[in-house]
Formats: structure tokens, sequence, C-alpha cells
């Protein structure tokens, strides 16, 4: 099974914007040292704590940090960008980055209403999506005759493009055009089996892909201790917490005391958040990972390991690596 990680250029309390995008390369760099297969950023607007919003960019930065790992965007919120212009774009990344760029596509605004009108988007575009994903297949594949409008760069690249989701839309779509399926469970874990389920039963084989891959997301947060593992994972569940109170800041440093953070309402809202989840040392990453396996039968996991300090992030990649290597 495939692992591979999914990075949100976190700015952390008492850092910059700057020291975020270069630790999202570093990361990568140790990623691929540890044999991880992808390395993913995903677009978010109008979020203090998020610094991939201009995804491509972001995506050259750690694709000119790195050599071998496959680098992309997990995703593009499609309908907040044109075909075309998405096709120029990531054709230039292909091309400066040979079958390294991967092309992860979202229905979803990937911010609120009123940064959705400063996108200048209508909230209709989403309604579009299936046909917006066709018309980009069409501007990457290469050129036929007669054919007025060329994405150059783009044309002929064929950037491996994925259909992500939290919802059975995604599943379906993905199904039909015989694209690999990526589930948002690390964030919206409620409709996963189901949306697998008919993902796999719907698949209908393409030039891209001849049977289903799916692919999951999942946090995990590993260290020596179970305890410590406990301990840096509240960074992300004070994230969460500060999401569903509607505060958009910084990553904060791990607390001591998360019980006393947060609300039973707000503690129960973001377990089931965060229900895809695994948090402890090796062995329990072990098993945890093979449970997850087990349970939902995709050939690749997405991780989301958030945790605050730097060290710490790269330990926590390493033992998540070191457990995989040990299933069965």
């Amino acid at each position: 099974m495939q692992l591979s990680i999914l990075e949100l250029g976190r700015v952390r309390e008492g850092s910059d914007r700057r020291a975020a995008l270069d630790a999202a390369r570093d990361l990568a760099r140790h990623a691929e040292q540890l044999g991880y297969a992808r390395f993913w950023v995903a677009e978010h607007h109008n979020m203090r704590g998020v610094s991939t919003a201009a995804t491509p960019v972001v995506i050259a930065h750690i694709a000119g940090g790195t050599e071998k790992i496959r680098v992309g965007a997990g995703g593009v919120m499609l309908p907040n960008h044109t075909p075309y212009v998405i096709a120029e774009q990531f054709g230039t990344l292909a091309e400066l980055f040979p079958n390294r760029i991967d092309l992860g596509l979202g229905r979803a605004p990937g911010t609120d209403q009123l940064t959705l009108r400063a996108l200048r988007r209508d909230p209709r575009s989403a309604d579009r999506f299936p046909e917006d994903v066709i018309e980009l297949q069409h501007y990457l594949e290469p050129t036929r005759e007669g054919q007025a409008i060329e994405a150059v760069p783009g044309s002929g690249t064929r950037v491996p493009l994925w259909i992500l989701g939290s919802s059975l839309f995604g599943a379906e779509l993905a199904a039909k055009l015989g694209l690999p399926f990526g589930f948002a469970s690390h964030f919206a874990p409620g409709a996963l089996m189901d949306a697998l389920d008919v993902y796999r039963s719907g698949f209908q084989p393409s030039r891209a892909l001849s049977e289903p891959y799916a692919m999951a997301g999942i946090n995990i947060v590993a260290a020596e201790t179970n305890a410590e593992a406990r301990r840096l994972a509240t960074t992300q569940q004070v994230s969460v917490t500060h999401l569903i109170r509607g505060e958009r800041g910084l990553s904060q440093p791990p607390i001591d005391d998360i019980e006393g953070y947060w609300s039973p309402a707000e503690r129960a809202h973001v377990m089931r958040m965060l229900s895809c989840s695994v948090v402890g040392d090796a062995d329990k990453v072990r098993a945890g990972m093979q449970q997850f396996a087990e349970r939902t039968g995709v050939q690749e996991l997405m991780i989301v390991s958030d945790v605050f300090e730097p060290s710490a992030r790269f330990r926590s990649l390493e033992i998540i690596a070191e457990s995989a290597r040990t299933l069965p």
C-alpha cells in the first residue's frame, strides 16, 4: 500500500508565511527520503494559518526542492478557475518536472461565500464541475487536427487527474470517467464507505485507468510514546475547534489539557470530524493503519500529520513509514 502526505503549509504561531512554505518543502524532502509516494498541497483561501492558496506556485516551490517524489494538488478547487488556465498551469509544471505532477480536482470552493465573490466566481460554477473536468482533460491531451484552442504548455502532457471529494457525487464522477478517486475522510469521514462502494461498483475503465484505484485521507500523529503522541495531536484538535468556532488563527503549540479547552459539544464535533485518526506510538500506529486499510480496502493512504514542531513532525513521518514497512 502506498503512503502519501497532504500538506496545508500551516503558519505556526510565532513564525511567518515564508517559513511555512519552506517548511513544506523541507518536509517533502524528508518524505522523499522515507519513500512516500506523493506530496500534495491543498487550495484554501482567506485562512491565516494556511499558506497553500496559490497551489501551482507552491507545487513548483516543493518540486524544485525535491528530486523524485510526486508533487501535486490535493486539490485544486476547479469551480474557482477556468479549465484552460489550470491546463496551462499544470502543463507548465509537467514540462518543468516530467512524470512528477498530479492534479487532484475538487468541487468545493475551499473558502466562504464572501471570499468566493472576491475570487469573481459564480457559486453556480460547481454545477458545471463534470463538464469542466472533461474540458480540462481535453486540453491536456495531444492536439488534434483542426483544434482551434491549445493549452501551451499543457497539450500532450496528460497530467494524471484525480477526482477528490467527501460525498457520493465525486465517487460517481470518478467512476464514470474512469479516474482515480480520493476521499477526504481525514476531516469528513461520514460517507467514506458508501462512497468507496459507489466508486468501485460503478467504475468504467478508461485510457487513464483499467480498474478502480482509491485513496483515503487519515490523520496520523506518531511519537515515541502514546502520551507524547496524544499531546502533539492537540495542535490539530485546537485547529478544528477554532474552525467550529468560526476562528481562523495560526497553528498553535500542543497543550497539556485539551479537555479544559473545548466544551463537551465541541469535543463531540471534533471527534466526529477526526474519527479517521490514529494517535500513538509505533505499535499503535501500525495497528491503526492496518485496521483502516482492511476496513476500506484502499490502495493508498493520504496522511495528514498535523504536528506543530518541525522536528517532531519529521519524527512522526519516520515512525509512520517504519510502521508501514512492517505491515503484513
